[in-house]
């Protein structure tokens, strides 16, 4: 894409050079050295901007999106009011407060402990019920994925130790339900919200749901709502599952929340629905802004409350680019992924179960490029059988219908842990017992995956990856593992396909040995996301490192083309998954260097798609 300005031109590419000169140019300070704010006069007045300078911002805009997850440095041009977004897009409305009615919940003295033990278990029988009614909604709203939040706060309702806390609070301090209830809601809460793992601490805001739900029930309160006559933006100081799910979509615009976690429940919906929206923004919650028009820019993370005329008819045109940007990529739907000059490449999706799938075949991806199989293991309370697992691998090819199907083996531990597993705690799990090394420690694991692969084989393209691979002899005894697996199942008379194998290049010494490493395997998939973290030695769970996690760093755009290469040398194909595969600013780089898949979230097909359309690669 050219902007017809050098300076913009090469912020859209990715140079950050170009970006400090644009700082300069425009006189914004820098904070922290990778987050930049512009504060010109009174912290809620934009700065005036000439055509140019918008036409350099709306560069920097695009070559450095925060949806990628990617260090980036984030151009704050006449922002309000600052927070984290949740996901991306542009709203203009009215602004409704959304203030949750707290239940002021008062201890009162009882004798009769049994009756209020049973207007207890009539609250969560009711509770149950109000639960189910808002799953079979999200169901059909969300997908079955999405409204099993509920399923979960069903299960939480039921539990033991909730009940029992709750019960023993009852008989032994001799007071009322209400007040049972929300003494053990806030020790849960609080509990969870210590957790060290960042999915647990967001379990908080679903224990505080529930409770908040049975204090309702308990003192004849009706669950609070959203209404409204016209399309609104909602801000609140949180927003539980529930309540979001219960608003009518065609009312909201966007939520942006004073609380809140990208990890959350909440959030998870928020992106399902399509709905621009913010977490973690220090706006007042009071009828100063109540019916206020206001714009949501959910790309760069800020909220602008009454905005001037010409600020209005900015975003207004914004919008309507992208409104017409997203119908002119439908337009691409069933193209060959070929540049120009001939290059075919292989655009596939990422998936993380088998409800994905429809946004698969609602993007055109042309396959699945990973399907992160971890996800089967990290939503269930125990081991998931082969059966189990051969039902879900069967369906998603069957589905595919001889489209390529990549499924990656498990790739538990780092930041992604099973209480199930029984895993020792480690100092530094990122370089742990993880992925591959448990599947080679726990062979019985593996092999019960491996089964269920290779029988799923017979009913569609399957292929299979195998994560974190740092030696030969891993590969040397996957092989052999693969082998008994085959074996066994020709005994039992089982049919099985012929599925290929390949491996993630995500650590220095798989890059080193690549050469290697392409005699002993069908193809490459390179996850940039963990070879940047150990090239560059940096956690990327840690966020006060954002500003040092370079996915663009030319140690890693140098390991990118050194493994397509040696693949390309032993005459198999080299792609990438991770998520700079999606960095359209790298796009057109990658196809430079020969790469020969991107595997992308299903809404990055067809913006790629463009891209490698409209390039020639031989005058790159």
């Amino acid at each position: 894409m050219n902007f017809h300005d050098p300076l913009a031109d090469r912020i859209h590419n990715g140079d950050r050079h170009a970006v400090a000169r644009l700082l300069v140019k425009l006189g914004i300070g820098i904070d922290g050295g990778s987050l930049v704010k512009h504060f010109v006069g009174k912290a809620l007045q934009p700065p005036a901007l000439t055509g140019s300078q918008l036409t350099d911002a709306a560069a920097a805009q695009r070559g450095f999106s925060p949806v990628f997850g990617f260090a980036f440095i984030k151009i704050h041009l006449f922002c309000s009011l600052d927070g984290q977004s949740v996901f991306a897009g542009i709203a203009i409305g009215r602004i409704k407060v959304y203030n949750k009615s707290e239940q002021q919940v008062k201890r009162v003295h009882i004798d009769d402990t049994q009756h209020e033990k049973e207007r207890y278990a009539e609250a969560v029988e009711k509770a149950v019920q109000q639960l189910q009614m808002l799953y079979d909604k999200a169901l059909k709203e969300v997908g079955e994925a999405n409204a099993a939040i509920f399923e979960m706060h069903q299960i939480m309702l039921q539990d033991d130790d909730y009940r029992e806390s709750v019960e023993n609070i009852i008989d032994s301090q001799k007071v009322n339900a209400e007040y049972a209830v929300a003494q053990t809601g806030d020790n849960y809460a609080t509990m969870f919200a210590a957790m060290d793992d960042e999915y647990m601490r967001g379990r908080s805001a679903d224990v505080k749901d529930i409770s908040e739900r049975l204090i309702n029930i308990l003192s004849g309160q009706a669950d609070a709502s959203v209404m409204a006559d016209e399309p609104v933006i909602i801000v609140a100081d949180d927003l539980a599952p529930s309540e979001t799910v219960q608003m009518d979509k065609d009312k909201i615009l966007s939520f942006v929340s004073v609380k809140g976690s990208v990890n959350s429940h909440t959030a998870i919906l928020a992106r399902t629905m399509g709905i621009p929206a913010l977490i973690g923004t220090p706006i007042e919650l009071d009828d100063s802004i109540d019916g206020k028009l206001g714009i949501v820019d959910g790309t760069l993370g800020c909220i602008y409350v009454e905005p001037d005329s010409e600020k209005l008819e900015y975003y207004k045109k914004q919008q309507a680019e992208q409104l017409k940007k997203k119908e002119l990529l439908q337009l691409l739907k069933g193209r060959e992924d070929v540049t120009v000059d001939g290059k075919k490449i292989k655009l596939y999706a990422n998936i993380g179960n088998v409800k994905d799938i429809m946004a698969v075949k609602a993007n055109d991806a042309a396959g699945i490029g990973l399907f992160r199989s971890e996800f089967i293991y990290l939503e269930r309370d125990e081991f998931p059988t082969e059966e189990d697992q051969f039902n879900i691998y069967r369906t998603v090819a069957e589905n595919m219908a001889g489209k390529p199907v990549i499924i990656r083996t498990l790739d538990i531990g780092a930041d992604k842990q099973c209480d199930y597993f029984n895993m020792d705690k480690e100092d530094n799990p990122a370089l742990g017992v993880r992925a591959i090394r448990i599947c080679l420690t726990r062979t019985e694991i593996f092999k019960t995956q491996l089964r269920a692969l290779y029988r799923a084989s017979a009913y569609g393209n399957i292929n299979i990856m195998y994560p974190m691979i740092a030696n030969m002899w891993e590969i040397d005894r996957i092989k052999e593992i693969e082998n008994d697996v085959k074996e066994e199942l020709g005994r039992q008379g089982i049919n099985i396909g012929n599925p290929q194998t390949g491996i993630m290049i995500e650590t220095p010494a798989a890059v080193m040995i690549s050469d290697e490493l392409a005699k002993k395997v069908d193809f490459f998939s390179i996850g940039t996301n963990d070879l940047t973290q150990y090239t560059l030695a940096v956690d990327r769970q840690n966020s006060k490192l954002d500003a040092f996690f370079d996915p663009h760093h030319p140690a890693v755009l140098k390991m990118i083309k050194m493994v397509v290469d040696n693949a390309h040398k032993a005459g198999i194909w080299a792609g990438i998954c991770g998520e700079l595969g999606a960095d359209t600013s790298l796009t057109r780089k990658f196809l430079k260097m020969g790469v020969d898949e991107l595997s992308v979230s299903p809404g990055r097909v067809l913006p790629i798609r463009q891209i490698i359309l409209d390039t020639d690669v031989s005058k790159l």
